[in-house]
Parts: C-alpha cells; structure tokens; sequence
C-alpha cells in the first residue's frame, strides 16, 4: 500500500467566494456537499492549486481572486506530504493578468512551483472532462500531458521549451530570408525536446494499457484500450536518438510547406489520443455519455493507481460531481475502488445521502456561501 498523502489543514483568503476560510482536516476522504453555486467546485480548485499550473479550471489568476478585494488570493495547506510534514503557502499579490504565483513551502521562498511535485501529486476528474473523447485532439494531448506530468515532472518543462521552440521556428520561416543557421539551431532543439516529449507520452500510455489490462473484471467501469496516433507512427521501436533524426529531417524537409502554412504540420502538437471500449471494441466517441463516463473515471482510477505503485505515494483525489450519474451500486463499488487507492479523496455532490456507503471513512462538511456549516 502505498503512502497516504493527506491534508490535515486548508486556508483560504480571498479565493472565489471565499473571504477567508479556515478548514481542519482528519485525512479521511472529504466530501463535500451543498447547493448549486454555494462553493464546493471552488474549495476543490484551491486543492488543485497545489500542484502546477493553473488548476482544475485553468483560469487566469485574476479570475480566482474574490470580487472585490483589493489584492491578490493566498491558499495555505498543512499536509503529510510525500517528504515528510510540510506547509504550503502559494497566490498571487495582485489581480494583474500575467503575474505569476508565489510558492512558499515551509515559510521558504521555492524557486519555482514545480517543487510542489515532491510534496504531492493532485489528480481530478471534473464534469468539464466529460467531453473528452468528442472534444478536439488539443483536449486529450493537454489530458495525457497532465498524465505524465504525475510521474515525470520534467515533462512539463520540456513541453513548454518545445512550444518556444516552434514559435520561434514559425516566427523566423515567416521572414523573406530566414537565418539558416538559426532554424537548424532551432529544428534541433524541437526534435529532441520533442521525440522526448512523444516518448514520455507512449511510455505512460503502455504503462496505463499493462495496469488496465491486468486489472480487468467484470466490474462496474469497462476498461480502456489507448493508443497514440498522428506523429511518426511506427517508429517508436527505434532508439531515440533514430527518431530525432527522422524528425528533424521532417522539419528540414517541410520548411516551405510549414512557412506556406504559417505553423509547424509536423510534431507531437499534432498527435491524438486514441481511446477504445475494450469490452465492446468500440471507439469512446461512439459509446454513449453513460459509457464515457464509466471509461472515464476508470482510466482516472488507473492512473491513480500507476501513480501510487511507481512513486510509493497515493495521489490526492479531486472529484467533482463524480456520484452525479451514477447508481447505487455503482457508487458504492466507485467509493471501494477510491478507497482502495490508499490516498485522500475530495469529492463534491448536491446531495449527501448518494455518499451513504462512505460511512466513516469520510469527513462529511456541507458548504454555503463561501463557507462551512454545521
């Protein structure tokens, strides 16, 4: 069984709906319930927020501070992190657009919010979600990238290089005379940030299809077969460094036909996340939004259960919604697998009784208006 990551304290001052908010917390699962529009879905974004990025919703920073203050949000989080007890302080200090956000762990100044990665791992399935396999390819690349990011924290960093890479390769082909040297300079870069990008991407998708497989039953969730597609397919048996030259020969090769496009045709940004009912043989876009769903939180559930057994350290579970569509049985057996998992789960609801078969393995709190009430 892996460790159990588990927040015992959460603050808030000035986030969303939330003036201030101060939160004690057992390390059982946390639901919490409450009318529409009361709170729930933002408290579980504060969560979100301690890992990086810009959480669940991926709103800009201005949007997260509370209408009307005059300054900027703080979240602070008390937990039994990965590395032992830590304290977590991160916001902004203004509503400016751009600002990026402040880390402080244990009172300290971080260099960068990617430390929160050796602290926790925070995973969430939101209703938003709920069209991914219908949704354009750009939704599932940014869903398996966020994947990845949970068991390989440099991804994110690389995926970010890549980016500036391709901007500055599309900006230069756009020029009458493009400096040879410098887009070679540049091609090169792109090709091994990105087949390391690529790699990382197929290396989790095996990794996910072994544990799904293994684990299939004739559970309440169907499982997933996952494949990528749309980016040197076929080659990945090859050594890496063959790969990056077949890539850079790519970009080389398509320099005129990508300055005619305005944008770079060829590279991970264009690969897609190909996702199948395994029991049915049938493509996730076709099945109905019940399956989906299922399929859905079943590969959350996997990947939650990868993340534990290759880091020694249960992720924190961010749920939003998650009983909504689901009946009794079902609920019950979600709540067993979630459990099982070993970590802390949030979950949100409108209605209390559809979480009955937690009993007391959870911490029941009802939210209003910003706030928590008996």
């Amino acid at each position: 069984m892996p460790h159990k990551v588990s927040l015992s304290c959460l603050k808030l001052t000035d986030f969303r709906n939330y003036a201030g908010l101060s939160l004690p917390l057992d390390g059982r699962h946390v639901v919490l319930t409450g009318l529409n529009g009361a709170g729930k879905t933002n408290l579980m974004e504060s969560v979100s927020l301690l890992s990086p990025g810009r959480g669940l919703r991926r709103a800009p920073y201005g949007d997260v501070v509370r209408t009307g203050a005059g300054t900027g949000f703080t979240i602070f989080a008390t937990l039994d992190g990965m590395m032992g007890e830590v304290d977590i302080g991160t916001g902004t200090e203004g509503g400016d657009e751009g600002q990026a956000r402040k880390l402080r762990l244990n009172g300290t100044p971080a260099r960068t919010v990617d430390e929160l990665l050796d602290h926790l791992r925070v995973l969430w399935l939101t209703p938003s979600m709920d069209g991914l396999f219908t949704g354009p390819s750009a939704d599932r690349r940014r869903f398996l990238d966020r994947l990845v990011l949970s068991l390989d924290p440099e991804h994110g960093r690389r995926a970010a290089d890549f980016e500036k890479a391709m901007r500055g390769r599309n900006r230069l082909l756009s020029e009458p005379r493009p400096d040879p040297a410098w887009l070679t300079a540049l091609e090169r870069q792109m090709a091994e940030l990105g087949i390391a990008m690529a790699h990382a991407r197929h290396e989790l998708v095996g990794l996910l299809s072994g544990l799904v497989e293994a684990a299939r039953d004739d559970g309440p969730f169907p499982s997933a077969a996952m494949r990528l597609s749309g980016f040197l397919d076929g080659e990945w048996q090859r050594p890496a460094y063959e790969i990056e030259d077949i890539y850079l020969g790519m970009l080389q090769g398509g320099r005129y036909r990508d300055a005619a496009a305005g944008r770079t045709l060829d590279g991970p940004h264009r690969a897609d996340l190909l996702i199948r009912h395994r029991e049915k043989d049938m493509e996730a876009e076709r099945c109905s939004t019940g399956e989906q769903k299922a399929l859905l939180v079943g590969l959350i559930l996997a990947h939650a259960g990868l993340v534990g057994g290759m880091t020694g350290h249960a992720p924190v579970l961010l749920l939003d919604e998650i009983a909504a569509h689901l009946d009794e049985g079902r609920r019950a057996a979600l709540f067993d697998r979630v459990d099982a998992l070993g970590g802390q789960a949030f979950m949100t609801g409108t209605d209390r009784s559809m979480f009955d078969a937690l009993g007391d393995r959870a911490q029941f709190l009802t939210v209003s208006h910003g706030g928590i009430v008996p």
